[in-house]
């Protein structure tokens, strides 16, 4: 699991303005852009309102979800589970990727929330359907932890180069 640092109240005014919207559940910071903003969110398995929330490391970069957004129109997600179902050792990796999301879920409180059990995020472990699901798994984990996490970030290059979309 990744280390999940305190959000600050800088944080916080950071993610809102980067969702355009406050955020909500948010347990810590799972991910910094090298200028030191925060790019991906650790999530709490229940939202505050009751409502079972699932997606476990949520990406807030603006420039990384909008590059997620174009690969997935190019049609990167039906090739990539294409894959899948072609190569073991990808799927292998994307099982894996799998338990370990539902592992880190679990640490931060998921066994509580019945009505997600067994569910990660982005179509693992069989499918993909979102790859900002997976690249905020990707980003959080470190490499080497979700195969088609890694493939995205990949894909983007270093987004971060640029300056970022918030001020």
């Amino acid at each position: 699991m990744s280390t999940i640092e305190p959000m600050t109240a800088a944080d916080e005014a950071t993610i809102a303005a980067q969702l355009g919207r406050p955020p909500r559940g948010v347990l810590g910071i799972a991910w910094r852009c090298p200028c030191g903003r925060p790019g991906v969110v650790a999530t709490a398995p229940r939202l505050p309102n009751g409502t079972p929330f699932p997606t476990t490391y949520y990406l807030t970069c603006p420039r990384a979800t909008a590059g997620c957004s174009t690969l997935e129109a190019g049609g990167t997600m039906a090739a990539m589970t294409d894959r899948l179902g072609d190569d073991a050792d990808l799927a292998a990796g994307y099982s894996r990727a799998h338990e370990s999301y539902l592992a880190d879920r679990e640490r931060l409180g998921g066994e509580d929330v019945p009505e997600i059990a067994g569910v990660s995020a982005g179509g693992m472990p069989e499918r993909v359907k979102c790859l900002h699901a997976l690249l905020g798994h990707a980003l959080a984990a470190g490499p080497g932890v979700n195969p088609l996490g890694d493939e995205t970030r990949d894909a983007l290059g270093e987004f971060w180069r640029r300056p970022c979309l918030v001020d």
